[in-house]
């Protein structure tokens, strides 16, 4: 093959993969882009996960936090390289398709949209509980429907609609860490009484049990096993990877942002766990009850709580307003390949994938009513979008790695942003994310006496074998439309020394006219 023909066929390689940007509205600025990166690294993970696992774990949640912090900053940076390789707004479907075909992208997309429409369904759930702190006859029905409209209208508006909602919920989430953090310093540094209690460093290893509890109702494994919590809390930071396909320029702002986690996590999050610990024993924070609204009551500052519960609100929203904003442009990259429905290909005049938002919408509503009459039919629904997380976090760094590879050999390209330490960041990441999936497993074992109580142990154990065995039915009925839409190039674009089928025909142009309707 010579030179030019090769590169012919690597130029059409990109055309066809860059199909799926047609329509979109390069719309989202710096501050867009910096405040979608700290939005996604703050959210009810933090103000309202973290009580029930400092209650369980103590003190030593705060290693369990930089430790997944660290992980999460080898993922951001393998993002990184993949989207200064090609910006799109089909994220991970589209590198998943490109590096390794037409079926790794239909599973990927679908366990995401999975991940997004059950998370959005329990925060749905959660707006309801929070407005009831201060209208406790409040229907949760309506709560769901009015949350669920305004993010709807946000997200249909236009890119920069999401852009500025996602802004200023950030701005909230950060303002109520950073008054924490600053109340929790001098709280600490001067050592004050807090409710009968004394602040101080010296908690972290007066704390009953100690700095790492093994005693009592306690394990020594505590702090390994509920990683897979945090793992959670951190959910949401590969926000950038989707919103890249929108940004006026990525290959400066997507840099920033993901420098700039690692630094954002280090402070919020440790920041915040260090603070707490340092405040009261861990035993005094209970599941259910934000720790910040604990510390602030214990303080006498009830309408700091207040606060607190306003900002649970605006988190909940965000993640809500996310989950729209994603499943909509995933379920567009997979309506394209014909991997989903074709009405997933519409789209609004400012760009806005509106039919793909409004089908996630919809499952939304009947998620969230069938959960208000039946609360525990969704239980283990719910822990099976842990699983989504997991499969996303993989894929990114199983994208990268391809990617190294490919670069290394000269077929494509170098990112202008290469991950550092790779591949040895990327296969620490995926190790990690299977000691995760084991941890699930053997902490769901030991949660209840009772088998289908279990709850993370049946979704590892009985849930990803049934979910895979319905996508590979799945898979199954599309597999022809997608065969007829690609000429039977179900391969991944790149092998080893260059285009895997040569020159590429371009996917059915009715597919992307119809994008446009």
């Amino acid at each position: 093959m010579s030179d030019t023909v090769t590169g012919t066929a690597a130029e059409e390689s990109h055309h066809s993969l860059d199909a799926e940007q047609v329509g979109y509205k390069q719309s989202l600025g710096r501050r867009h882009v910096q405040m979608i990166a700290i939005g996604g690294a703050i959210g009810t993970g933090l103000f309202l996960g973290s009580a029930s696992r400092l209650h369980s774990t103590g003190p030593a949640l705060l290693l369990s936090y930089a430790f997944v912090g660290v992980i999460a900053y080898f993922l951001m940076r393998a993002l990184g390289e993949l989207v200064l390789h090609r910006a799109t707004s089909g994220a991970f479907v589209s590198y998943m398709r490109e590096f390794f075909g037409e079926k790794a992208a239909y599973i990927t997309g679908w366990m995401y949209w999975l991940n997004w429409a059950l998370t959005g369904i329990a925060e749905l759930s959660a707006v309801g509980l929070y407005v009831q702190h201060w209208w406790p006859t409040m229907p949760t029905w309506a709560t769901v429907l009015i949350a669920l409209a305004v993010v709807l209208v946000v997200n249909l508006l236009s890119a920069r609609a999401f852009g500025e909602f996602e802004f200023w919920a950030a701005v909230a989430k950060v303002g109520a860490i950073i008054i924490f953090l600053i109340v929790g310093i001098v709280v600490v540094g001067l050592r004050l009484d807090i409710g009968g209690h004394k602040a101080g460093v010296s908690n972290l290893w007066g704390n009953p049990g100690g700095f790492w509890p093994a005693s009592g109702d306690f394990a020594w494994y505590g702090p390994i096993l509920v990683m897979s919590g945090v793992v959670f809390a951190y959910a949401a930071i590969e926000m950038v990877g989707v919103a890249a396909g929108e940004m006026a320029n990525p290959k400066v702002e997507v840099p920033k942002a993901v420098n700039a986690v690692i630094f954002r996590i280090a402070v919020f999050y440790c920041g915040s766990i260090f603070l707490l610990v340092s405040m009261l024993p861990t035993s005094d924070f209970k599941a259910g009850i934000s720790p910040f609204v604990t510390i602030f009551g214990r303080m006498g500052l009830d309408w700091m709580g207040d606060l607190i519960q306003v900002v649970l609100i605006v988190a909940a929203m965000s993640s809500l307003n996310s989950g729209l904003n994603s499943t909509g442009r995933v379920l567009r990259s997979l309506g394209m390949a014909k991997q989903a429905p074709g009405f997933t290909l519409r789209m609004s005049g400012s760009g806005v994938p509106w039919a793909g938002i409004v089908f996630t919408s919809v499952v939304y509503v009947f998620g969230a009513v069938l959960n208000a009459l039946t609360p525990d039919a969704f239980e283990i629904a719910l822990e099976a979008a842990a699983i989504g997380v997991l499969f996303t976090w993989g894929t990114i760094f199983l994208c990268q790695l391809r990617l190294r590879q490919l670069t290394d050999r000269g077929v494509i390209p170098p990112s202008a942003f290469q991950a550092p330490g790779s591949p040895w960041t990327s296969y620490i990441g995926l190790a990690f994310l299977a000691m995760v999936v084991v941890g699930m497993a053997a902490s769901g074992w030991k949660s209840s006496p009772y088998f289908w109580h279990k709850t993370d142990f049946v979704v590892v154990i009985i849930g990803i074998p049934v979910i895979f065995a319905i996508l590979e039915i799945g898979w199954r009925v599309v597999r022809p439309k997608v065969v007829a839409n690609t000429g039977d190039r179900l391969r991944a674009v790149w092998a080893d020394d260059g285009p895997t089928y040569g020159p590429r025909v371009a996917a059915n142009p009715d597919a992307i006219d119809g994008g446009q309707a």
